[in-house]
């Protein structure tokens, strides 16, 4: 993985705006999609990113449900009569219910209104068999695509950890909640080694492990809540043996629905258990105003020898577009705490379904031109 040695380096989380319509059924969807690929990788290396993807449009654009069709062991049931999914609980919903109301009424949460409703019809998954992996063909295709357009320097291809593919899943086949969650990582495990086989860094999205905090852990208390997430990055761990720390990035979020996000877990409250990842960069949140202030964590916490720090210095949690200026200052304040060389500026979390695609694009360019401000700066 490059370092930031001459200029501060760019990169964003994963997801990103389509740039034409992609329709799954249309009989010329895969020449459509990979021309589509084509064209975002091309668009990202016109704005200047260092770091780039294909964009997510080989999973659809969501970051989550490509999995459903990758194990097998499960089968999809509805919801029980009664029972809410995660994603409508927590803390956060009750306090501010009207909002949430008024939100969901609007289909404001996300910016695609698609997005909502999918999140809101989503299956739960029953594990009634072994859990194996199922996704060879598919993945091959999505790193076959992924090479094809932007090769493999400084490309990478993202997936998703254990601790947040469980929130959707029930288990009536292992003995115990354990169990079931290394047979997750033993399938992924297949996943990650295939990505980083493939000369593609490997990205893994974890956003539901602290966006548990006010649906489950509140209630739970705080040293319960650090162990039940220690459990689930040592399943990660698990998952990520074998494959090399250089090839890895992780990333931590608290979800991104267009939310007042009140009841987040602080990062000071898991930092440790986070640089216990086998990864050698950490993307965190680091714009919006829930997190802004937490740059000061890394006065008190000092980054382990060899890894990257990947703050988010433009959000997806707003329309502003960041003033380049103020990119340069939020870059530099990591700089300053964690050495030039060790950050790389980046987005809190990804675009695609979440900003409008003008919006989103003009905040990509936003981190170009304040990180090479910034690099002049620390650079020269």
């Amino acid at each position: 993985m490059q370092r930031s040695d001459k200029q501060f380096l760019t990169s964003h989380v994963g997801s990103l705006p389509n740039l034409v319509p992609l329709d799954e059924s249309a009989a010329n969807y895969d020449a459509t999609l990979r021309d589509a690929v084509g064209q975002v990788v091309k668009k990202q290396r016109d704005i200047g990113l260092d770091v780039i993807n294909e964009g997510e449009y080989t999973k659809g654009g969501d970051w989550l449900s490509f999995v459903e069709s990758r194990f097998s062991g499960f089968e999809a049931r509805d919801w029980p009569e009664g029972e809410k999914p995660l994603l409508a609980r927590g803390k956060d919903r009750e306090d501010f219910a009207a909002y949430y109301q008024y939100a969901t009424e609007k289909g404001i949460l996300f910016y695609n209104p698609g997005d909502q409703i999918q999140h809101a019809r989503r299956k739960i998954w029953v594990c009634v068999e072994p859990v194996t992996y199922s996704g060879g063909d598919e993945l091959a295709r999505e790193i076959e695509i992924t090479k094809q357009a932007a090769g493999t320097d400084n490309v990478f291809l993202t997936s998703t950890a254990p601790a947040s593919i469980e929130p959707y899943r029930r288990n009536e086949y292992y003995k115990s909640e354990e169990e079931f969650l290394f047979a997750l990582a033993d399938a992924l495990a297949v996943e990650y080694r295939t990505i980083a086989d493939s000369g593609l860094i490997l990205q893994v999205d974890d956003a539901w492990l602290p966006a548990l905090w006010d649906r489950i852990g509140m209630d739970m208390g705080m040293e319960a809540f650090r162990k039940r997430c220690a459990l689930r990055m040592e399943a990660l761990n698990h998952a990520l043996k074998g494959i090399p720390e250089e090839q890895v990035r992780y990333h931590l979020c608290w979800g991104s629905w267009h939310g007042p996000h009140a009841y987040d877990l602080d990062l000071k409250h898991i930092v440790d258990l986070m640089l216990g990842v086998k990864a050698q960069a950490f993307l965190i949140e680091g714009a919006n105003v829930r997190h802004e202030h937490e740059w000061q964590v890394w006065e008190n916490v000092k980054l382990p020898e060899g890894k990257i720090l990947v703050p988010g210095v433009i959000g997806h949690a707003t329309e502003t577009i960041e003033h380049p200026e103020l990119v340069a200052q939020r870059i530099g304040r990591y700089a300053d705490q964690v050495g030039k060389e060790n950050v790389i500026a980046s987005a809190d979390c990804g675009f695609g379904g979440r900003s409008h695609p003008q919006i989103a694009w003009a905040k990509l360019q936003a981190l170009v031109d304040g990180t090479k401000i910034a690099s002049k700066k620390y650079f020269g």
